[in-house]
């Protein structure tokens, strides 16, 4: 009897490191298919730009890239923009170990199209790379990633897939630190 219970012991605890192991690996290791979750390959992206133009999240393969969820009338959005300027003219210029460089998607929740573009003037947003379909919280985009609260952000690598979320402030950069070779 007291040899059953330190099998059963015994199983639990390989049981828990196998679970444990397989997780820490799905955490860094691609999973191969499309989703939402660290690993996984980011959903595409094609919407159209300020000028009408569509443009695409595959466009970008080879760079690291944040896609940033915001729009002209989040305040948290609006104070979260100059962190996300910051961290695109330091990372921009930056020798990727793994990439080409770092590029941003935003992605507007706006309904207004002249609201949109204002915000970005205004906000410095320089990047070349802005989307929206105007449906705001309706906006295809918003529920391809499920985004449900902004600022809402993936950082996708050079293979697309997504390698962090929700990143903000200093985190944004830590985490861009990692991957760079050198600034």
């Amino acid at each position: 009897m007291k040899n059953t219970g330190i099998f059963a012991l015994v199983l639990m605890i390989g049981a828990w490191l196998f679970t444990t192991t397989a997780m820490a690996q799905s955490a860094v290791t691609p999973t191969g298919k499309v989703g939402l979750n660290i690993g996984d390959t980011a959903p595409e992206l094609a919407f159209n730009n300020p000028d009408g133009k569509e443009i695409k999240l595959s466009q970008l393969k080879g760079n690291v890239v944040l896609i940033d969820f915001w729009a002209s009338w989040c305040g948290p959005c609006r104070r979260e923009n100059p962190n996300v300027v910051a961290a695109y003219e330091k990372y921009s210029k930056a020798k990727f170990k793994d990439a080409k460089g770092f590029e941003v998607l935003g992605v507007s929740l706006d309904k207004n199209h002249a609201s949109w573009v204002k915000a970005i003037e205004q906000d410095n947003l320089h990047w070349p790379h802005h989307m929206s379909d105007l449906g705001g919280w309706s906006s295809a985009p918003a529920a391809v990633y499920q985004v449900r609260s902004i600022p809402a952000s993936f950082l996708v690598d050079a293979n697309g897939v997504i390698i962090a979320k929700n990143l903000r402030g200093q985190t944004l950069h830590l985490e861009l630190d990692k991957l760079v070779k050198k600034l």
